[in-house]
């Protein structure tokens, strides 16, 4: 399935899209999507071509809502740390993003005060479905709910140059872009074989894909649940491939008015406007 939620009105709705990508209506199911209905088992067996049809254009809210923890994976393309001359990390590097980053797939992304260097990066994202603790990475895809594209915004002098830890350029408002769709595992067969791509104003800037990922989605997995308890709803952005603006000579950053596009294959597209922070 692919599950979305969307704005009527102040409000968020859970969707689900049809086989003929027709908004059907979930809010007879489940209240949200969420963690709680990830794991309640009521979207088992949803006759989704007997739900009501939501008519008329509708704003995508971010595809899975009350994240608990909004994990991020660094370095994690053999090909994008060769670009960023980096060595191959031992290790997953993990840093957070504040859930206050947190916008829907189409959201504006807001260049906040001071910034010079707001960065793009395509990622695909792993959404949490069943408790994970101390779980193999024979077993970590069970834990899986479903797949969905990220973009990994990053302020790079925040990042780099603010005494601290990545997250400070990595959690501002808007830096988090989720959706437009949940895709149930179910849906994709291997997502160590999907194609990524970022364009910027029309022009490719990012194409890779998923089996360059140094540490694989179940190794992730493994790893995190070592060191915390995954709850159902917890997100991870899973690394970026090359061709970020950082990575470019001179460097390339966004600025008011650019487009972005980003899309991954089988998980949809998400469009943003940039635009100063008031």
């Amino acid at each position: 399935m692919k599950l979305l939620r969307y704005y009527d009105g102040d409000s968020v709705y859970p969707g689900v899209l049809d086989a003929k990508g027709t908004l059907r209506a979930l809010s007879s199911v489940v209240p949200d999507i969420d963690g709680a209905a990830l794991t309640s088992g009521a979207l088992d067996g949803v006759d989704v071509d007997a739900l009501p049809i939501v008519q008329g254009e509708m704003r995508l809210a971010p595809c899975v809502g009350g994240v608990g923890k909004f994990l991020c994976i660094g370095l994690n393309y053999s090909d994008h740390a060769e670009e960023a001359g980096m060595p191959i990390p031992e290790h997953p590097i993990l840093f957070l993003k504040a859930n206050s980053a947190i916008s829907g797939p189409h959201d504006d992304i807001l260049l906040p005060r001071g910034s010079v260097a707001t960065d793009w990066e395509v990622e695909l994202g792993v959404v949490i479905g069943k408790t994970a603790k101390y779980v193999s990475e024979a077993t970590a895809l069970d834990h899986v709910a479903g797949y969905c594209v990220i973009n990994d915004v990053s302020e790079r002098d925040f990042q780099t140059k603010r005494t601290g830890q990545w997250t400070k350029g990595k959690s501002c408002d808007s830096f988090g872009p989720i959706g437009p769709w949940l895709v149930t595992k179910d849906e994709i067969s291997d997502p160590q074989n999907l194609g990524l791509t970022c364009d910027v104003n029309g022009e490719r800037m990012q194409t890779g894909s998923s089996d360059k990922m140094i540490f694989t989605i179940a190794q992730i997995i493994a790893h995190l649940s070592e060191m915390m308890t995954l709850h159902p709803g917890d997100v991870i952005a899973t690394g970026t491939p090359p061709g970020v603006g950082m990575g470019m000579t001179p460097p390339k950053y966004l600025k008011p008015g650019d487009k972005v596009r980003l899309e991954i294959e089988g998980l949809g597209v998400q469009v943003q406007t940039v635009r100063a922070d008031d």
